[in-house]
């Protein structure tokens, strides 16, 4: 049932693709003023992480300026496969999201390029409804468990039922919004979630079975930052303003640790001591592209791959293009 839920995201990534390139970028010409339409995971029309608090404390266009670019829009989705759908529609330019529904649009043939890792060491963990749930990974063999399908959640779950050679009774597409509810309700036994909901959740009493880095740091996550291949032969510039802006703003917000929480605070919902004890410093690193996030990176395109989640497989050293440092 699981792998039938990850098959049906490369599916659909794969109709995605084959509608994806007729469109051209808004920016057509290098001198050409314009509007970056940046596509982000969320719900407050605003980016995660220090790219988004550079851009909030407005530095974020002026370091793109050279480019042509002279406001940004951001448009955020609930999760990865619906921002690749964007994406294929020729509707952004630009995107942050997970590594796992990057590499399953790619392997699709969706026309993109990396151009940074935003974030490593994306964590997660599985809580169970608080009443007759099950204790352990073992225990999900039969039972009903809920994750946001096509996420790096999702991956992680798949990654730690493999390991215990569990086959649940189902796995159902649930917004990590949305599952506290479905826990209380009973309509699910179990589910995975994002490190700040797993925090606010076991703090609410749900038991926890799992967290991925403590039991299964290979699974950890990564965020990508990509563009269409439209946009990047239109402005080859984006790669060097981009990885030059990742740099500062990683600088900045380990800088003011403090400022950087509370505006994540701001953007996400959650309570400041939910994310002071689920952000860590160290998901962020100023290179582009560090020896550890490109190995989690390739742990997962390895993992999608052998499990027939990535359509056609692909190199990722020419997918990524460079950092220009």
């Amino acid at each position: 049932m699981f792998r039938k839920l990850l098959a049906a995201a490369v599916a659909a990534a794969a109709l995605l693709a084959t509608g994806a390139c007729g469109g051209a970028s808004q920016a057509a010409a290098p001198g050409d003023k314009f509007v970056l339409r940046v596509g982000s995971i969320g719900n407050s029309n605003a980016i995660s992480g220090p790219i988004g608090y550079w851009h909030e404390q407005g530095k974020l266009v002026p370091a793109l300026e050279s480019l042509g670019v002279t406001d940004i829009k951001v448009v955020t989705f609930q999760n990865g496969p619906d921002l690749n759908q964007a994406l294929a529609a020729d509707e952004l330019d630009l995107a942050l999201y997970g590594d796992t529904p990057a590499l399953v649009a790619k392997g699709a043939g969706q026309p993109t390029r990396l151009i940074a890792q935003s974030q490593i060491k994306l964590d997660a963990g599985i809580l169970a409804k608080k009443s007759g749930g099950p204790a352990s990974v073992a225990d999900l063999a039969g039972k009903k468990v809920a994750v946001q399908t096509g996420s790096y959640i999702h991956r992680y779950l798949l990654g730690a039922l493999a390991d215990a050679n569990v086959k649940p009774a189902e796995v159902v597409h649930i917004y990590s919004t949305d599952v506290e509810a479905a826990l209380e309700r009973g309509d699910v036994d179990a589910a995975a979630v994002p490190i700040a909901n797993y925090v606010a959740l076991k703090a609410k009493g749900y038991p926890s079975i799992d967290l991925a880095s403590q039991t299964h740091p290979k699974y950890l996550g990564t965020s990508s930052a990509v563009v269409t291949e439209n946009f990047l032969e239109a402005k080859p510039g984006i790669v060097d303003a981009w990885q030059s802006a990742h740099r500062e703003a990683v600088k900045a917000a380990k800088a003011d640790w403090a400022g950087f929480v509370d505006y994540s605070v701001s953007i996400q919902g959650f309570p400041k001591k939910i994310l002071e004890e689920s952000l860590k410093p160290e998901q962020w690193v100023e290179e582009p592209f560090s020896e550890e996030g490109l190995a989690l990176l390739t742990g997962t395109k390895q993992f999608l791959a052998e499990n027939k989640f990535i359509r056609k497989d692909f190199d990722l050293d020419a997918w990524r293009v460079k950092d220009s440092a």
